[in-house]
């Protein structure tokens, strides 16, 4: 057979690659849970949505394993705390390569290694693992390349925080405490290693905390002209909100100089669910969001953004489950496709090929309004670990100014003497004055809020009116 011309087989490459089915979005699997179903039922689910990857937070051998000979791309990731041995030895990228990687590679199709989880968020750490973040890419990149491995790109993931300002989006930049020192050497390395920046963007949020200038159907990809946005800057037209953050995002990469590295979405989604204060947290604004994401990412040729028109781009969903035990506000623990039980919160599929008229009805979302009426924090019902319970009690009345002056002996609460009533004006009493600093009805899942006046006898539980 002649040999093609060069200029027609780079096209029919081009052609072949824009045409390119697409696999179904990758879904986030997490296991912040106390009861999170076994790896091989979790890999029947994701195949039930027709899932294209999966994420983890960990090199977790069981899930590996169960994901062993499956269609699904993997993507695992190194926790925060091992990043500065991993950037100041060679040798333990390698160790670390060799016993998490190895193993499983390539009969499980790991094509991401992520190294952290919103590193760049958390300022505890600023000092020992911010410096070590691309030294350790380095070193396991190399690693991984010593193995002769070419086909898994190395990242990390960065919340939208990373950013100092993302409105409007062709305003994009990064924080000057990170832009030099972090982002610059980050967005060379992705750039030579033709890898991905891999950002967290939740329209929810942005609407959450902006309900009066932001419009629930723009973030839920339902919009139309009169709630676009036009960007003075950029001149260009806006139709979501997740758009809207990922430009900002390549407004800030082009500001250093790196507007060619690609964008992948390590996580995104909608609350299914949430507490009563919290707005908008459904099932039927998380299936139409994710369905719609599904959808749109499915589009031939690709959509991308209005940017980077035609870009595509890995993207995963959070989560696969409702996790019970992630920490802060309720949201934190329903962002999930399924409940524990492995019943789907919504039918969806993630190729975005199904009609979505072809899905059954959804439960009318009754709190896209903000709560009007009064909120209480007090202790779950049913059966308890007294011992936690204690331990709760006592962390929150060592809070703030007289949280608990009213429970102890002679306060107008103290009757009745007992665990369950001490612990409910306990945690509503921290509640009510911790809130708007950050603090949570949660107490390790013992709290819980309420719209029922839990008040007795004489003693009268301050309330939240929302």
């Amino acid at each position: 057979m002649a040999l093609l011309p060069l200029f027609f087989l780079l096209f029919l490459l081009s052609s072949q690659a824009k045409g390119a089915a697409f696999k179904g979005l990758g879904v986030n699997y997490g296991v912040l849970g106390d009861n999170i179903p076994s790896p091989s039922h979790s890999v029947r689910l994701l195949r039930s949505v027709k899932a294209g990857a999966v994420k983890i937070y960990d090199a977790n051998p069981a899930i590996l394993r169960a994901l062993s000979r499956t269609h699904l791309r993997v993507s695992i990731m190194v926790p925060n705390q091992l990043i500065p041995s991993l950037a100041a030895n060679q040798s333990a990228a390698e160790s670390w390569v060799a016993s998490n990687l190895l193993p499983f590679y390539p009969k499980t199709r790991v094509r991401f290694l992520l190294v952290g989880n919103e590193v760049l968020s958390d300022y505890s750490i600023k000092n020992s693992t911010w410096p070590s973040l691309v030294p350790a890419m380095v070193n396991l990149h190399k690693a991984i390349k010593c193995h002769s491995i070419h086909n898994i790109k190395v990242g990390t993931t960065l919340a939208m925080d990373a950013l100092n300002s993302s409105f409007p989006p062709s305003a994009g930049d990064f924080r000057s405490d990170i832009a030099e020192p972090v982002i610059r050497p980050l967005l060379r390395f992705l750039s030579k290693t033709r890898s991905y920046y891999f950002v967290d963007a939740y329209p929810y949020f942005v609407w959450a905390s902006n309900t009066d200038s932001v419009s629930l159907d723009y973030a839920l990809f339902e919009g139309n002209s009169s709630t676009n946005y036009f960007d003075p800057g950029s001149k260009l037209t806006y139709t979501n909100m997740l758009d809207q953050m990922l430009d900002a995002v390549i407004a800030a990469m082009c500001r250093l100089g790196y507007g060619n590295v690609p964008l992948a979405i390590a996580e995104t989604g909608w609350p299914n669910a949430g507490d009563l204060d919290q707005i908008g947290a459904n099932v039927y604004n998380a299936a139409i969001y994710n369905r719609n994401l599904a959808k749109r990412m499915a589009m031939r040729p690709a959509v991308g953004t209005p940017a980077r028109p035609g870009a595509m781009m890995p993207v995963f969903v959070f989560s696969l489950y409702n996790e019970n035990q992630k920490p802060g506000p309720g949201t934190e623990r329903h962002w999930g496709l399924f409940y524990p039980n492995k019943r789907a919160v919504y039918e969806i599929d993630l190729t975005g090929r199904r009609q979505l008229a072809s899905y059954p009805p959804l439960p009318a979302p009754e709190n896209d309004e903000p709560y009007k009426g009064k909120i209480w924090c007090v202790l779950v019902k049913g059966k308890v670990n007294e011992t936690a319970v204690a331990g709760a009690v006592t962390y929150a009345c060592g809070q703030g100014n007289g949280t608990c002056n009213a429970i102890r002996p002679g306060g107008v609460c103290y009757r009745p003497n007992t665990v369950a009533a001490h612990a409910s004006y306990a945690f509503n009493s921290y509640w009510q004055q911790f809130r708007k600093a950050g603090g949570t009805c949660f107490f390790n899942g013992l709290a819980v809020q309420t719209a029922k006046d839990p008040s007795y006898g004489s003693c009268k539980f301050p309330s939240l009116s929302n």
